[in-house]
């Protein structure tokens, strides 16, 4: 029998509006040690998990589309990125070295600073996933970072950003607002693997899901007829699927305010979309956040159209590998998330495996491509002269005494 999920509740939409400070709350497990003595890691010596396989499967290197395009940067930056596996930004204290700056909040990946009238955005090279930190990926926290920004600068014509200033490459200064305690995220195809995706609550028999009706017979990784919202709100360390209807009664969030949040999520996911068609991938689904500023006026905030924030498939090979009920090729974390999920209870062992090496190298290489691919620029390796946490540290006082 069909089951519903945040099933429409009321239908007079009635509420007032819920602001709180920007602070996003770290995940209970995101300084637990990691241990992989315990565990099997199935003899992953110079292999690489591929999305081109079913979850169990593993493979001896990345899609061929990936290796086959790109196989003479992908050796140019590898020697980079393995020299860079201990040396990763796992952890700033800008709150120590930097003057202006008052209380700092560990995110699952970003430490935020508060800087009176702004906050500093430090984005690391922690990975998320399963709402807890898995490991620390070489260049990640560069490549989300410049990702966004070139994002947030392709989009003001859909909605404004609190985007200030960039005085780092990791780092990204933003006008302080209200948050809505609302994630926005919009889904393009049914698909995923953790509690909260599509394709786990469709095959638990869900057909309405966050007020979405799905209709009977869809497949994994099937296009939906139409993109839908799936907010979610925080409850402890997890994402708790929610309708508008819910929103608005809670008073999470005004209804006006939501109604211009949701059409701007919509009309943000549909110009990525767009292009990233148009760079042979596909927007397979994101997640976006937004604020209040002093101004009242409603802002993009957080990330936008990052490989951590959404899921990116090829273009070129979707319809061929899902009409032979194969995984499509994906650009994005997926292949590790699986990695946990065949080699531990991501969300409930207290202690997880330590990632290969090899998966860790391949996540930061994809996320790079993906860089390079979305942009047309290419990635830019930072200087190893000078510590990464001296050259935050310094930037970010340069600019910050500049806008105090």
């Amino acid at each position: 029998m069909a089951q519903s999920h945040c099933v429409n509740s009321p239908t007079t939409l009635t509420g007032k509006l819920s602001l709180r400070a920007y602070t996003p709350s770290a995940s209970s497990h995101s300084l637990r040690t990691f241990v992989s003595s315990k565990f099997n890691r199935r003899m992953f010596c110079s292999m690489v998990i591929s999305a081109s396989s079913s979850r169990s499967t593993v493979s001896g290197g990345p899609p061929k589309s990936l290796l086959l395009d790109n196989s003479e940067r992908k050796n140019e930056l590898m020697d980079a990125i393995n020299s860079s596996l201990s040396g990763c930004l796992s952890e700033t204290h800008l709150d120590s070295a930097v003057p202006g700056l008052n209380s700092k909040t560990r995110g699952k990946v970003r430490d935020i600073y508060d800087g009176g009238d702004y906050l500093v955005l430090v984005t690391t090279d922690r990975q998320s996933a399963f709402d807890r930190v898995l490991a620390s990926i070489p260049f990640k926290g560069q490549v989300l970072n410049e990702t966004s920004l070139w994002w947030f600068n392709q989009t003001q014509h859909i909605i404004p950003n609190a985007v200030v200033s960039s005085p780092d490459r990791n780092v990204t200064i933003a006008k302080k607002c209200s948050v809505f305690p609302v994630e926005f995220v919009v889904r393009g195809y049914v698909t995923g693997s953790t509690d909260t995706s599509l394709w786990t609550v469709y095959q638990k028999g869900v057909r309405n899901y966050c007020g979405n009706a799905l209709p009977d017979g869809m497949v994994k990784n099937q296009k939906l007829a139409a993109n839908i919202l799936t907010p979610t709100t925080k409850a402890a360390d997890h994402d708790v699927p929610i309708t508008p209807e819910e929103i608005i009664r809670s008073g999470l969030m005004s209804e006006s305010d939501y109604v211009e949040a949701s059409k701007a999520a919509l009309s943000l996911f549909e110009y990525g979309q767009r292009i990233a068609r148009e760079h042979g991938l596909i927007l397979v689904d994101t997640k976006y956040e937004f604020g209040k500023g002093s101004d009242g006026a409603v802002l993009l905030i957080d990330e936008v159209h990052t490989p951590d924030s959404s899921r990116y498939w090829i273009a070129d090979s979707y319809e061929d590998r899902f009409q032979n009920g194969l995984e499509p090729e994906n650009i994005d974390k997926e292949f590790l998330r699986l990695w946990f999920k065949d080699n531990c209870n991501p969300y409930e062992d207290e202690v997880l495996p330590e990632a290969p090496t090899e998966l860790v190298s391949e996540l930061s290489w994809r996320y790079i491509h993906l860089y390079e691919t979305i942009t047309k620029s290419k990635f830019e390796l930072p200087s190893t002269k000078e510590p990464i946490h001296d050259r935050i540290s310094s930037n970010v006082a340069r600019v910050l005494s500049s806008l105090l």
